[in-house]
């Protein structure tokens, strides 16, 4: 079980009302993503993922993203409630923020005691998403995939494909890694990064898929990367790429003859291009898609005659699972 935050507090700093109420206005510990990354590595934000779900946490119960307009693009509002703890992500994505110097997303994390509600601890919501979203991905690879897999596919070749990339690694022995992208002087640069954390990669193509034993797609596409009636039976397609019904990374003949794990039904139907489409096409219905918390806790298994694949687009409470790691009292997993 998580500790209880408030009775930490009170007893490391014997807080009264007064200081608890400064500490949420004033002095609010800042947690920043140099930090977070000490704190927590690519093992870690997938265990704390795993054990949430494992201890009985329904992702079902967990509060719609919210997007609201505002200035020169949009906010985004992530609240969730694990336990003892609540938190929120607030990210903004403002496109010309390149333009001036500045990330296209920016993002900043909250973490409260459930109790009381007072905030404890900011974190760098970036960063948070840098490793929860990859965590998420590995939790249902770990479950989706071959245990004796060697052959691993990339596509993309950014941030996420890198991390994806070293999460997936740590969860088989994967002899055979290829990264998929359009631009090659991307691909180089994500291979020499992946070679500086000790993972051998080389480029690939689309049509590596046919053989792979897991697929990993970590884009930004619209359209499928690569056809989908060239991935195996018993192979584990990972597509974590958008949160927008119309954008999707894999076609809809996969999605018709997969195993289909996604997050939660009801936040695939509102924000999963892959899904929404494919049902849309009639190769799926949505009481086809099956839950990660019962795959994680053995209610359900990989299958080895059809194609495995998991949808994520990203919720509030793996924000919040990572986030507890982050704090000082936090429990090891």
């Amino acid at each position: 079980m998580i500790p209880d935050p408030t009775a930490t507090a009170a007893s490391t700093a014997d807080a009264t009302t007064a200081d608890a109420t400064a500490t949420a206005t004033g002095g609010l510990p800042f947690v920043g993503a140099d930090e977070v990354a000490r704190r927590i590595g690519p093992d870690r934000a997938r265990e704390l993922v795993d054990k949430a779900l494992r201890d009985g946490f329904d992702p079902a119960q967990d509060p719609a993203r919210v997007h609201t307009g505002a200035g020169d693009g949009h906010l985004l509002l992530m609240p969730s409630t694990l336990g003892q703890w609540v938190g929120v992500k607030v990210a903004t994505v403002s496109p010309e923020n390149p333009g001036r110097g500045l990330p296209r997303i920016q993002a900043v994390y909250v973490l409260m005691d459930a109790r009381t509600l007072t905030p404890r601890l900011m974190v760098d919501g970036v960063s948070l998403t840098s490793l929860r979203t990859p965590a998420t991905s590995a939790v249902a690879a770990d479950h989706l995939t071959a245990p004796d897999a060697t052959t691993l596919v990339v596509f993309g070749n950014g941030p996420q494909a890198v991390e994806h990339t070293v999460a997936m690694s740590r969860i088989r022995d994967f002899t055979d890694v290829r990264l998929v992208g359009r631009s090659p002087h991307k691909v180089r640069a994500a291979l020499d990064e992946l070679a500086d954390r000790g993972i051998d990669a080389r480029p690939g193509k689309p049509e590596d898929v046919a053989g792979a034993d897991l697929v990993v797609c970590a884009t930004s596409a619209a359209e499928p990367l690569f056809d989908g009636s060239l991935v195996d039976d018993g192979a584990c397609v990972i597509a974590m790429g958008s949160h927008e019904t119309d954008r999707r990374e894999v076609d809809a003949g996969l999605m018709g003859r997969a195993f289909v794990v996604v997050e939660d039904r009801g936040a695939a139907m509102r924000e999963c291009g892959d899904v929404v489409m494919a049902v849309d096409e009639g190769t799926l219905t949505p009481d086809a898609l099956t839950g990660l918390a019962p795959l994680v806790r053995g209610e359900v298994t990989r299958r080895e005659d059809r194609p495995n694949v998991f949808k994520g687009s990203g919720m509030s409470w793996q924000d919040l699972a990572v986030a507890v790691g982050v704090a000082p009292e936090a429990p090891e997993v």
